[in-house]
Protein backbone atom coordinates (compact mmCIF):
# COMPACT_ATOMS: atom_id res chain seq x y z
CA UNK A 1 0.00 0.00 0.00
CA UNK A 2 2.82 2.53 0.60
CA UNK A 3 4.18 1.67 -2.45
CA UNK A 4 0.73 2.50 -4.42
CA UNK A 5 0.07 5.58 -2.12
CA UNK A 6 4.02 7.23 -3.11
CA UNK A 7 3.11 6.03 -7.31
CA UNK A 8 -0.42 7.46 -7.13
CA UNK A 9 1.27 10.62 -5.29
CA UNK A 10 3.92 10.54 -8.08
CA UNK A 11 1.41 10.07 -11.03
CA UNK A 12 -0.51 13.39 -9.32
CA UNK A 13 2.95 14.93 -9.73
CA UNK A 14 2.88 14.23 -12.96
CA UNK A 15 -0.23 15.59 -14.10
CA UNK A 16 0.04 18.96 -12.73
CA UNK A 17 2.78 19.64 -14.35
CA UNK A 18 1.43 18.79 -17.34
CA UNK A 19 -1.63 20.51 -16.81
CA UNK A 20 -0.86 23.81 -15.51
CA UNK A 21 -4.16 25.10 -13.41
CA UNK A 22 -5.95 27.92 -15.13
CA UNK A 23 -4.99 31.47 -14.89
CA UNK A 24 -6.85 33.55 -12.22
CA UNK A 25 -9.39 36.27 -13.62
CA UNK A 26 -7.29 39.69 -13.85
CA UNK A 27 -9.08 41.41 -11.02
CA UNK A 28 -8.06 38.48 -8.92
CA UNK A 29 -4.49 38.96 -9.63
CA UNK A 30 -4.58 42.69 -8.94
CA UNK A 31 -6.24 42.01 -5.54
CA UNK A 32 -3.62 39.81 -4.42
CA UNK A 33 -0.95 41.74 -5.20
CA UNK A 34 -2.17 44.47 -3.13
CA UNK A 35 -2.14 41.82 -0.38
CA UNK A 36 0.29 42.38 2.38
CA UNK A 37 2.98 40.16 2.89
CA UNK A 38 2.99 37.82 5.82
CA UNK A 39 4.65 38.69 9.09
CA UNK A 40 7.43 36.75 10.36
CA UNK A 41 6.47 35.11 13.49
CA UNK A 42 7.57 36.88 16.51
CA UNK A 43 10.74 35.38 18.56
CA UNK A 44 10.25 34.28 22.05
CA UNK A 45 10.73 36.89 25.22
CA UNK A 46 14.14 36.69 26.36
CA UNK A 47 14.21 34.34 29.03
CA UNK A 48 14.16 35.44 32.91
CA UNK A 49 16.60 35.29 35.33
CA UNK A 50 15.75 32.98 38.49
CA UNK A 51 17.96 33.28 41.16
CA UNK A 52 20.45 30.66 42.43
CA UNK A 53 20.34 30.01 46.14
CA UNK A 54 23.34 30.24 47.52
CA UNK A 55 24.71 27.37 50.30
CA UNK A 56 26.58 28.71 53.40
CA UNK A 57 30.02 27.34 54.68
CA UNK A 58 30.27 25.30 57.66
CA UNK A 59 31.10 27.61 60.57
CA UNK A 60 34.87 26.99 62.19
CA UNK A 61 36.10 27.85 65.20
CA UNK A 62 38.63 30.98 65.32
CA UNK A 63 42.34 29.98 64.77
CA UNK A 64 41.36 26.62 64.02
CA UNK A 65 44.41 24.16 63.49
CA UNK A 66 45.05 21.35 60.78
CA UNK A 67 48.28 19.72 61.47
CA UNK A 68 49.98 17.23 58.80
CA UNK A 69 52.96 15.82 59.76
CA UNK A 70 55.50 13.91 57.93
CA UNK A 71 58.20 11.88 59.52
CA UNK A 72 61.51 12.71 58.77
CA UNK A 73 61.11 15.39 56.48
CA UNK A 74 63.22 18.72 57.70
CA UNK A 75 60.76 21.29 55.94
CA UNK A 76 57.75 23.50 57.64
CA UNK A 77 54.91 24.19 54.95
CA UNK A 78 53.31 26.89 56.84
CA UNK A 79 49.28 28.38 55.67
CA UNK A 80 47.58 31.24 57.25
CA UNK A 81 43.79 31.19 55.55
CA UNK A 82 41.02 34.10 56.05
CA UNK A 83 37.74 33.94 55.06
CA UNK A 84 37.56 37.52 53.32
CA UNK A 85 38.41 38.13 50.36
CA UNK A 86 37.02 40.36 47.50
CA UNK A 87 33.42 40.24 48.88
CA UNK A 88 34.72 42.18 51.53
CA UNK A 89 35.90 45.50 49.64
CA UNK A 90 33.71 48.46 50.28
CA UNK A 91 31.60 49.90 47.50
CA UNK A 92 33.88 52.48 46.01
CA UNK A 93 36.78 50.71 47.20
CA UNK A 94 37.22 47.51 44.95
CA UNK A 95 40.29 45.93 45.62
CA UNK A 96 41.10 46.56 48.92
CA UNK A 97 41.05 42.98 50.06
CA UNK A 98 43.86 42.04 47.33
CA UNK A 99 45.78 45.49 47.83
CA UNK A 100 45.88 45.31 51.48
CA UNK A 101 46.98 41.58 51.37
CA UNK A 102 50.01 42.59 48.75
CA UNK A 103 51.30 45.37 50.98
CA UNK A 104 50.91 43.45 53.94
CA UNK A 105 53.25 40.36 51.93
CA UNK A 106 54.71 42.55 50.55
CA UNK A 107 55.04 45.90 51.70
CA UNK A 108 58.05 44.94 54.73
CA UNK A 109 57.70 44.66 58.02
CA UNK A 110 58.34 47.35 61.29
CA UNK A 111 61.86 45.30 61.73
CA UNK A 112 62.88 44.71 57.82
CA UNK A 113 62.02 47.46 55.03
CA UNK A 114 60.36 45.60 51.66
CA UNK A 115 63.67 45.05 50.28
CA UNK A 116 65.32 43.64 53.54
CA UNK A 117 62.24 41.45 53.67
CA UNK A 118 63.38 39.58 50.21
CA UNK A 119 66.84 39.57 51.13
CA UNK A 120 66.34 37.98 54.58
CA UNK A 121 64.28 35.09 53.20
CA UNK A 122 66.76 34.04 50.52
CA UNK A 123 69.58 32.97 51.68
CA UNK A 124 66.67 30.80 54.10
CA UNK A 125 65.80 29.27 50.88
CA UNK A 126 62.51 30.51 51.94
CA UNK A 127 58.80 31.51 50.56
CA UNK A 128 56.46 33.94 51.66
CA UNK A 129 53.41 34.99 49.82
CA UNK A 130 49.74 35.83 49.84
CA UNK A 131 47.75 36.12 47.23
CA UNK A 132 43.34 37.05 47.69
CA UNK A 133 40.80 35.75 45.73
CA UNK A 134 36.25 36.16 46.34
CA UNK A 135 36.31 34.96 49.61
CA UNK A 136 39.44 33.59 50.77
CA UNK A 137 42.93 35.40 51.28
CA UNK A 138 45.72 32.75 51.78
CA UNK A 139 49.39 34.03 53.29
CA UNK A 140 51.44 30.94 52.95
CA UNK A 141 55.36 30.16 53.79
CA UNK A 142 57.97 26.95 53.72
CA UNK A 143 60.84 26.89 55.32
CA UNK A 144 63.94 24.48 56.59
CA UNK A 145 63.93 23.14 59.90
CA UNK A 146 67.26 25.10 60.71
CA UNK A 147 65.54 28.46 60.06
CA UNK A 148 62.20 27.95 61.48
CA UNK A 149 62.75 30.06 64.74
CA UNK A 150 64.36 33.43 62.61
CA UNK A 151 61.21 32.23 59.48
CA UNK A 152 58.31 32.20 61.74
CA UNK A 153 59.30 35.96 63.79
CA UNK A 154 59.27 37.08 59.42
CA UNK A 155 56.16 35.74 58.77
CA UNK A 156 53.85 36.50 61.86
CA UNK A 157 55.47 40.14 61.61
CA UNK A 158 53.86 40.29 58.14
CA UNK A 159 50.21 39.85 59.75
CA UNK A 160 51.22 41.52 63.08
CA UNK A 161 53.82 44.15 62.71
CA UNK A 162 53.00 45.08 59.12
CA UNK A 163 55.58 48.25 57.97
CA UNK A 164 52.78 50.34 55.86
CA UNK A 165 55.38 52.31 54.33
CA UNK A 166 53.62 55.05 51.81
CA UNK A 167 56.07 54.58 49.39
CA UNK A 168 55.43 50.78 49.06
CA UNK A 169 51.78 51.19 48.73
CA UNK A 170 51.90 53.66 45.76
CA UNK A 171 54.24 50.89 44.08
CA UNK A 172 51.35 48.52 44.91
CA UNK A 173 48.38 50.50 44.38
CA UNK A 174 49.97 52.05 41.00
CA UNK A 175 51.08 48.10 40.26
CA UNK A 176 47.24 46.69 40.38
CA UNK A 177 45.75 49.78 38.49
CA UNK A 178 48.25 48.56 35.71
CA UNK A 179 47.37 45.33 36.07
CA UNK A 180 43.84 46.68 35.21
CA UNK A 181 44.67 48.72 32.79
CA UNK A 182 46.86 47.19 30.68
CA UNK A 183 47.62 43.55 31.16
CA UNK A 184 43.58 42.32 31.75
CA UNK A 185 42.44 44.74 29.20
CA UNK A 186 45.32 44.45 26.60
CA UNK A 187 47.22 41.60 26.51
CA UNK A 188 44.93 38.20 28.13
CA UNK A 189 42.08 38.20 26.22
CA UNK A 190 41.75 34.64 28.30
CA UNK A 191 41.40 36.44 31.66
CA UNK A 192 39.72 39.09 30.32
CA UNK A 193 36.59 37.09 29.17
CA UNK A 194 36.45 35.42 32.55
CA UNK A 195 36.50 38.36 34.75
CA UNK A 196 34.02 39.30 31.91
CA UNK A 197 31.79 36.20 32.90
CA UNK A 198 31.95 37.19 36.24
CA UNK A 199 30.34 40.57 35.76
CA UNK A 200 27.70 38.72 34.09
CA UNK A 201 26.45 36.37 35.78
CA UNK A 202 27.17 38.33 39.02
CA UNK A 203 25.60 41.67 38.15
CA UNK A 204 24.59 43.76 41.35
CA UNK A 205 26.35 41.01 43.86
CA UNK A 206 29.58 40.96 45.76
CA UNK A 207 31.34 38.22 42.95
CA UNK A 208 31.13 40.75 40.78
CA UNK A 209 34.32 42.84 40.25
CA UNK A 210 37.86 41.40 39.58
CA UNK A 211 39.78 40.47 42.74
CA UNK A 212 42.35 42.71 41.83
CA UNK A 213 40.16 45.74 41.69
CA UNK A 214 38.45 48.13 39.21
CA UNK A 215 39.85 51.39 38.30
CA UNK A 216 37.95 53.77 40.05
CA UNK A 217 38.03 51.84 43.29
CA UNK A 218 41.78 51.45 43.29
CA UNK A 219 42.47 54.78 42.84
CA UNK A 220 39.77 55.93 45.73
CA UNK A 221 42.06 53.73 48.17
CA UNK A 222 44.07 55.34 50.68
CA UNK A 223 47.06 54.01 52.65
CA UNK A 224 44.43 54.65 56.10
CA UNK A 225 42.12 52.23 54.25
CA UNK A 226 44.20 49.55 54.06
CA UNK A 227 45.48 49.99 57.69
CA UNK A 228 41.97 49.75 59.02
CA UNK A 229 40.72 46.78 56.69
CA UNK A 230 43.43 44.76 57.47
CA UNK A 231 41.92 45.17 61.48
CA UNK A 232 38.61 44.07 59.64
CA UNK A 233 39.21 41.82 57.79
CA UNK A 234 42.41 39.70 59.37
CA UNK A 235 41.40 38.39 62.51
CA UNK A 236 41.48 35.30 64.76
CA UNK A 237 37.68 35.05 64.03
CA UNK A 238 37.98 33.99 60.06
CA UNK A 239 41.47 32.50 60.84
CA UNK A 240 42.39 28.84 59.99
CA UNK A 241 46.08 27.52 60.95
CA UNK A 242 47.61 25.16 58.60
CA UNK A 243 51.00 23.23 59.44
CA UNK A 244 52.61 20.45 57.16
CA UNK A 245 55.91 18.63 57.64
CA UNK A 246 58.23 18.76 60.37
CA UNK A 247 55.68 19.71 62.60
CA UNK A 248 53.57 18.47 66.32
CA UNK A 249 50.96 19.31 68.75
CA UNK A 250 53.92 21.72 70.69
CA UNK A 251 54.46 24.39 67.21
CA UNK A 252 50.88 24.40 66.34
CA UNK A 253 50.59 25.85 70.17
CA UNK A 254 53.58 28.01 69.41
CA UNK A 255 52.04 29.40 66.20
CA UNK A 256 48.87 29.76 67.33
CA UNK A 257 50.06 31.64 70.47
CA UNK A 258 51.89 34.15 67.99
CA UNK A 259 48.02 34.63 65.72
CA UNK A 260 46.61 35.27 69.11
CA UNK A 261 47.83 38.83 68.60
CA UNK A 262 45.51 39.47 65.85
CA UNK A 263 42.27 40.92 66.89
CA UNK A 264 40.05 38.69 68.37
CA UNK A 265 36.84 39.83 66.03
CA UNK A 266 37.00 41.01 62.86
CA UNK A 267 33.95 42.88 61.06
CA UNK A 268 31.17 40.70 60.86
CA UNK A 269 31.39 38.48 57.26
CA UNK A 270 29.47 39.33 54.24
CA UNK A 271 26.01 37.47 53.53
CA UNK A 272 26.24 36.20 50.22
CA UNK A 273 23.07 36.70 48.22
CA UNK A 274 21.09 34.49 45.68
CA UNK A 275 23.29 34.85 42.23
CA UNK A 276 21.03 36.97 40.02
CA UNK A 277 20.64 33.30 37.64
CA UNK A 278 20.85 34.91 34.17
CA UNK A 279 20.48 33.31 30.99
CA UNK A 280 20.94 33.55 27.85
CA UNK A 281 22.84 36.44 28.02
CA UNK A 282 25.92 37.45 25.70
CA UNK A 283 28.86 40.23 26.92
CA UNK A 284 30.99 40.84 23.53
CA UNK A 285 34.38 42.24 24.43
CA UNK A 286 35.35 44.70 21.80
CA UNK A 287 39.46 44.77 21.33
CA UNK A 288 41.93 44.98 19.02
CA UNK A 289 42.85 41.41 18.69
CA UNK A 290 43.01 38.82 15.75
CA UNK A 291 41.29 35.98 17.21
CA UNK A 292 38.16 35.47 19.24
CA UNK A 293 38.06 34.34 22.84
CA UNK A 294 35.25 32.57 24.90
CA UNK A 295 33.90 32.04 28.21
CA UNK A 296 30.69 30.63 28.50
CA UNK A 297 28.73 29.49 32.08
CA UNK A 298 26.29 29.21 34.08
CA UNK A 299 25.33 30.19 38.39
CA UNK A 300 24.13 26.73 40.10
CA UNK A 301 23.90 25.24 43.32
CA UNK A 302 25.77 22.12 42.97
CA UNK A 303 28.95 22.24 45.11
CA UNK A 304 31.02 19.98 46.51
CA UNK A 305 28.51 18.03 49.18
CA UNK A 306 26.32 17.83 46.93
CA UNK A 307 25.77 13.78 46.03
CA UNK A 308 25.67 14.81 42.44
CA UNK A 309 28.94 16.75 42.46
CA UNK A 310 31.04 13.70 41.55
CA UNK A 311 29.38 12.27 38.24
CA UNK A 312 29.18 15.82 37.03
CA UNK A 313 32.05 16.85 37.82
CA UNK A 314 33.92 13.50 35.97
CA UNK A 315 31.46 14.89 32.90
CA UNK A 316 33.36 17.69 32.98
CA UNK A 317 36.28 16.12 32.54
CA UNK A 318 34.98 13.53 29.90
CA UNK A 319 34.55 16.69 28.28
CA UNK A 320 37.97 18.00 29.17
CA UNK A 321 40.21 19.04 31.54
CA UNK A 322 42.33 22.14 31.92
CA UNK A 323 45.53 20.80 28.94
CA UNK A 324 44.64 17.27 29.04
CA UNK A 325 44.57 15.71 25.50
CA UNK A 326 41.35 13.19 25.96
CA UNK A 327 38.89 15.35 26.50
CA UNK A 328 36.27 15.26 23.64
CA UNK A 329 36.38 19.39 23.85
CA UNK A 330 40.16 19.06 23.04
CA UNK A 331 39.79 16.36 20.63
CA UNK A 332 36.97 17.31 18.68
CA UNK A 333 38.03 21.08 18.45
CA UNK A 334 41.46 20.88 18.35
CA UNK A 335 43.17 17.64 17.34
CA UNK A 336 40.58 17.08 14.62
CA UNK A 337 39.50 20.46 13.76
CA UNK A 338 42.94 22.75 14.34
CA UNK A 339 40.32 25.55 16.17
CA UNK A 340 42.51 26.68 19.01
CA UNK A 341 44.96 25.73 21.54
CA UNK A 342 42.18 24.18 23.82
CA UNK A 343 38.55 24.04 25.30
CA UNK A 344 37.80 22.60 28.47
CA UNK A 345 35.04 22.40 31.09
CA UNK A 346 34.51 23.03 34.85
CA UNK A 347 32.27 21.70 37.21
CA UNK A 348 33.10 24.64 39.78
CA UNK A 349 34.83 27.67 39.78
CA UNK A 350 38.26 27.17 38.41
CA UNK A 351 41.72 29.12 38.85
CA UNK A 352 44.62 27.29 37.58
CA UNK A 353 48.07 27.28 40.07
CA UNK A 354 50.66 29.55 38.70
CA UNK A 355 51.46 28.35 35.34
CA UNK A 356 49.90 24.65 35.38
CA UNK A 357 47.53 23.47 34.99
CA UNK A 358 46.33 21.75 38.20
CA UNK A 359 43.34 23.68 40.07
CA UNK A 360 44.18 26.42 43.06
CA UNK A 361 42.86 25.54 46.32
CA UNK A 362 41.26 28.37 48.68
CA UNK A 363 39.69 29.46 45.70
CA UNK A 364 35.97 28.48 47.34
CA UNK A 365 32.60 29.85 46.90
CA UNK A 366 29.02 29.92 48.42
CA UNK A 367 27.35 30.31 44.87
CA UNK A 368 28.73 27.82 42.04
CA UNK A 369 29.38 27.97 38.52
CA UNK A 370 29.69 25.75 35.30
CA UNK A 371 32.33 27.39 33.06
CA UNK A 372 33.81 26.51 29.64
CA UNK A 373 36.56 27.83 28.29
CA UNK A 374 37.13 28.48 24.61
CA UNK A 375 40.40 29.29 23.76
CA UNK A 376 40.90 32.24 21.12
CA UNK A 377 39.89 30.37 17.76
CA UNK A 378 40.03 32.49 14.48
CA UNK A 379 37.52 35.18 14.21
CA UNK A 380 35.48 33.69 11.42
CA UNK A 381 35.01 30.12 13.09
CA UNK A 382 34.11 31.41 16.54
CA UNK A 383 29.90 30.63 15.89
CA UNK A 384 30.82 27.78 14.67
CA UNK A 385 33.20 26.30 17.74
CA UNK A 386 30.73 27.87 19.98
CA UNK A 387 28.00 25.54 18.20
CA UNK A 388 30.46 22.78 18.53
CA UNK A 389 30.94 23.45 22.29
CA UNK A 390 26.64 23.04 22.71
CA UNK A 391 26.55 20.08 20.71
CA UNK A 392 29.40 18.27 22.37
CA UNK A 393 27.50 19.29 25.73
CA UNK A 394 24.96 17.85 24.90
CA UNK A 395 26.75 14.64 23.48
CA UNK A 396 27.82 13.98 26.87
CA UNK A 397 24.66 14.01 28.36
CA UNK A 398 22.26 12.42 25.85
CA UNK A 399 24.54 10.20 23.23
CA UNK A 400 25.91 6.55 24.74
CA UNK A 401 29.59 7.01 25.85
CA UNK A 402 31.92 4.24 24.27
CA UNK A 403 32.87 2.21 26.98
CA UNK A 404 36.65 2.69 26.07
CA UNK A 405 36.31 6.12 26.34
CA UNK A 406 34.37 6.11 29.58
CA UNK A 407 37.48 3.63 31.41
CA UNK A 408 40.27 6.17 29.60
CA UNK A 409 38.07 9.43 31.57
CA UNK A 410 38.35 7.43 34.75
CA UNK A 411 41.37 6.08 34.86
CA UNK A 412 43.02 9.86 33.64
CA UNK A 413 40.86 11.43 36.62
CA UNK A 414 41.63 9.18 39.47
CA UNK A 415 45.30 9.23 38.81
CA UNK A 416 44.81 12.97 38.28
CA UNK A 417 43.35 13.29 40.90
CA UNK A 418 46.70 12.33 42.90
CA UNK A 419 48.70 15.47 41.47
CA UNK A 420 46.27 17.94 43.11
CA UNK A 421 47.70 17.10 46.43
CA UNK A 422 51.81 16.40 45.71
CA UNK A 423 52.55 19.35 48.04
CA UNK A 424 52.13 19.45 51.70
CA UNK A 425 50.67 23.38 50.68
CA UNK A 426 48.35 21.41 48.61
CA UNK A 427 47.35 18.99 50.74
CA UNK A 428 46.47 21.70 53.90
CA UNK A 429 44.89 23.71 51.38
CA UNK A 430 42.15 21.03 50.45
CA UNK A 431 42.01 20.17 54.32
CA UNK A 432 40.89 23.59 55.27
CA UNK A 433 38.51 23.28 52.10
CA UNK A 434 36.75 20.32 53.57
CA UNK A 435 36.51 22.58 57.14
CA UNK A 436 34.41 25.20 54.92
CA UNK A 437 32.54 22.75 52.45
CA UNK A 438 32.28 20.05 54.89
CA UNK A 439 33.73 17.44 52.87
CA UNK A 440 36.25 14.93 54.82
CA UNK A 441 39.30 13.60 52.63
CA UNK A 442 36.99 14.64 49.54
CA UNK A 443 39.46 13.71 47.47
CA UNK A 444 39.80 10.22 48.84
CA UNK A 445 35.79 9.79 48.19
CA UNK A 446 36.02 11.85 44.87
CA UNK A 447 38.71 8.49 43.96
CA UNK A 448 36.34 6.11 45.40
CA UNK A 449 32.90 7.31 43.72
CA UNK A 450 34.77 7.49 40.62
CA UNK A 451 35.54 3.63 41.00
CA UNK A 452 32.06 3.13 41.38
CA UNK A 453 30.85 5.23 38.29
CA UNK A 454 28.92 4.10 35.68
CA UNK A 455 28.10 6.06 32.38
CA UNK A 456 24.26 5.81 33.45
CA UNK A 457 25.05 7.58 36.87
CA UNK A 458 27.23 9.81 35.04
CA UNK A 459 24.42 11.37 32.51
CA UNK A 460 21.78 10.93 34.43
CA UNK A 461 23.13 13.74 36.75
CA UNK A 462 24.43 15.67 33.96
CA UNK A 463 20.58 15.72 32.93
CA UNK A 464 19.47 16.93 36.37
CA UNK A 465 21.97 20.37 36.14
CA UNK A 466 22.85 21.09 32.34
CA UNK A 467 20.54 22.98 30.83
CA UNK A 468 21.75 24.81 27.36
CA UNK A 469 18.85 27.34 27.55
CA UNK A 470 20.97 28.26 31.39
CA UNK A 471 24.19 29.56 29.43
CA UNK A 472 26.02 32.40 29.54
CA UNK A 473 28.20 33.77 27.11
CA UNK A 474 31.74 36.08 26.63
CA UNK A 475 33.47 37.02 23.95
CA UNK A 476 36.85 38.77 23.12
CA UNK A 477 36.34 39.85 19.20
CA UNK A 478 37.73 42.68 17.42
CA UNK A 479 34.58 42.84 15.14
CA UNK A 480 32.07 42.77 17.98
CA UNK A 481 29.20 43.51 15.63
CA UNK A 482 29.97 41.41 12.99
CA UNK A 483 30.09 39.04 15.46
CA UNK A 484 26.58 40.02 16.78
CA UNK A 485 24.99 40.24 13.99
CA UNK A 486 26.06 36.22 13.20
CA UNK A 487 24.79 35.10 16.56
CA UNK A 488 21.65 37.59 15.93
CA UNK A 489 20.48 35.75 12.66
CA UNK A 490 21.39 32.04 13.72
CA UNK A 491 22.00 31.28 10.41
CA UNK A 492 24.11 28.19 9.55
CA UNK A 493 28.30 28.90 10.02
CA UNK A 494 29.86 26.34 7.50
CA UNK A 495 33.68 26.27 8.55
CA UNK A 496 36.24 25.43 5.67
CA UNK A 497 39.62 24.23 6.33
CA UNK A 498 43.09 25.09 4.65
CA UNK A 499 43.83 21.10 4.78
CA UNK A 500 41.47 17.96 3.47
CA UNK A 501 39.31 16.74 6.57
CA UNK A 502 37.96 13.24 6.87
CA UNK A 503 34.34 12.21 6.16
CA UNK A 504 33.55 11.89 9.86
CA UNK A 505 34.89 15.62 10.16
CA UNK A 506 32.68 16.46 7.52
CA UNK A 507 29.78 14.89 8.17
CA UNK A 508 29.64 15.91 12.00
CA UNK A 509 30.39 19.72 10.73
CA UNK A 510 26.85 19.78 8.89
CA UNK A 511 25.42 18.81 12.56
CA UNK A 512 27.51 21.47 13.95
CA UNK A 513 27.00 24.25 11.35
CA UNK A 514 23.27 24.54 12.06
CA UNK A 515 23.17 23.57 15.75
CA UNK A 516 20.91 25.94 17.36
CA UNK A 517 21.53 28.83 19.70
CA UNK A 518 20.49 29.50 22.73
CA UNK A 519 21.10 33.34 22.51
CA UNK A 520 18.38 35.78 22.41
CA UNK A 521 19.26 38.93 20.07
CA UNK A 522 18.09 41.58 23.01
CA UNK A 523 20.41 40.40 25.07
CA UNK A 524 23.11 40.75 23.65
CA UNK A 525 25.49 43.62 24.50
CA UNK A 526 28.92 45.16 23.40
CA UNK A 527 31.44 46.86 25.39
CA UNK A 528 34.74 48.31 25.20
CA UNK A 529 37.54 46.43 26.42
CA UNK A 530 38.59 50.01 27.77
CA UNK A 531 35.22 50.30 30.06
CA UNK A 532 35.78 46.71 31.67
CA UNK A 533 36.39 46.93 35.39
CA UNK A 534 36.53 50.81 35.05
CA UNK A 535 34.19 50.63 38.34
Amino acid sequence: MAVIGFLAGAALLCSCATTPPPAPPADDVLENAKLPPRKKAAPPPPPAAVPVPTRPFAAVPPLTAVLQPVKNKPIVAIRVVFHTGAVDDPPGKEGLTALTTAVLSEGGTQELSSAQLIEALYPMAAELDGHSDKEFTVFQGRVHTDKLDRFLKIFTDVLLQPRFDPKEFERLRTGALNTVRSRLRQENDEELGKVGLDALLYAGHPYRHYNGGTVAGLTAITLEDVKAHAQRVFSQDRAVLGLAGAVDDKLAAKVKDLLAKLPAQGAPKVTIPPAPGVRAKTLIIQRDTLSAAGSFGTSWSLRRDDPDYYPVAFGMSYLGEHRQFHGRLFSELREKRGLNYGTYAYAEHHRQEGWGSIPAVNVGRQAQEMTIWLRPVEAKNAVFATRGVLYLLGEVAGLPIPEDRFETARGFLIGYTRTWEQTDQRRLGYAIDDLFYGTPNFLENYRTALAAMTPARMQEALKRHLDPTRLNFVYVAKDAAGLKAKLSSKEPSPIEYPTPKGEDVLALDKTIASFPLPMHPDLIEIVDANAVMEK
